[in-house]
C-alpha cells in the first residue's frame, strides 16, 4: 500500500501539480458522500478526506503514521462495515489489484462508495513510463490502468460508475518554470482531448440486487385491523362493550 519514493516525488514540482489538482477533484466529490465510517487507503501523509463530513475518518496504510496498518488486498474491517473507501493510486501499484477492488467491495455497505485516484496511460505521463519504466523510478513504474478497465472491473463487482474527472494535461517537467510554461493545456485538454489528462478520478457506487430502504410502518396497527375478519372484530367489540359496563 505504501509506495517507496512515491511521497518524496510528490513534493516535486509535478509531484505538487498532480495532488493539487486531485485534492481539488476529491474535496468536490467527497462533500457530496454521506455516511458514517470513512477510509483513506494509502498516502497517510495527505489529509484526502478533509471535505467528507462523515463522523468518524480515518486513514489506513501498512506503514507511517496512519490509524490503522494494515495490507491493501486484506483489509482488517467487518463485511459491510463503512461507507466510504478513498484509493489514491493504490491500484497501480499494488500486487493484486483485483483483489484490492475486492476486498473494498466486501467492507462497504450496499450504497456505499469508492473513489479511485489512478494514474492514466493514456496520456503524456502514460508515454514519459513508456520511455522511464525499466529506469524503476517513482511513478513511472507502476502499472497504469486506463479509467474503462477500472470501470469494467467494478462493473463486475456490481459498482456503478456514474463517470471519471480527468486533469493534469500539461506534461511532467522536472521545474516549475516549464510546468507553468505548459499549463495552456489544462485550459485547452478538456476541451479538445478530455480523456487523455494524466490523473482521472472515479466514483464507483456498490449496488445491492434486491435492496431496499424500509421504512417504520406508520399504520401498522391500522393495517393490522384492516386483517382481522368481520366475526373477530365484532367479538372485540363485544369484549370491550361488556368490559365498560
Amino acid at each position: 500500500m505504501s509506495i517507496p519514493g512515491l511521497s518524496e516525488w510528490l513534493d516535486t514540482p509535478a509531484g505538487r501539480y498532480l495532488i493539487e489538482w486531485e485534492q481539488a477533484r476529491l474535496d468536490s466529490v467527497l462533500a457530496d458522500v454521506f455516511g458514517y465510517n470513512a477510509v483513506q487507503l494509502g498516502l497517510p501523509e495527505y489529509a484526502l478526506l478533509r471535505a467528507n463530513r462523515m463522523p468518524y475518518r480515518f486513514q489506513c496504510a501498512d506503514r507511517g503514521a496512519a490509524a490503522v496498518l494494515a495490507l491493501d488486498d486484506a483489509l482488517p474491517f467487518a463485511s459491510a462495515s463503512l461507507d466510504l473507501v478513498v484509493l489514491p493510486h493504490v491500484l497501480e501499484f499494488a500486487r493484486r489489484p483485483h483483489q484490492v477492488l475486492r476486498e473494498v467491495e466486501r467492507v462497504l455497505v450496499p450504497e456505499g462508495s469508492v473513489v479511485i485516484a489512478g494514474l492514466n496511460p493514456f496520456s503524456l505521463w502514460g508515454l514519459r513510463r513508456l520511455a522511464a519504466r525499466k529506469t524503476g523510478a517513482v511513478p513511472w513504474r507502476g502499472q497504469y490502468l486506463s479509467a474503462p478497465r477500472v470501470r469494467d472491473w467494478l462493473t463486475l463487482l456490481g459498482f456503478e460508475t456514474p463517470g471519471a474527472q480527468f486533469g493534469c494535461y500539461a506534461p511532467a517537467t522536472s521545474t516549475e518554470k516549464w510546468l507553468e510554461r505548459w499549463r495552456f493545456m489544462d485550459r485547452a485538454g478538456p476541451r479538445w482531448w478530455p480523456v487523455c489528462g494524466a490523473v482521472y478520478v472515479m466514483h464507483g457506487i456498490k449496488r445491492v440486487q434486491g435492496a431496499r430502504l424500509i421504512m417504520p410502518n406508520w399504520r401498522e396497527k391500522r393495517a393490522t385491523a384492516k386483517r382481522l375478519s368481520a366475526v373477530t372484530q365484532r367479538d372485540i367489540h363485544a369484549g370491550k362493550a361488556r368490559n365498560s359496563q
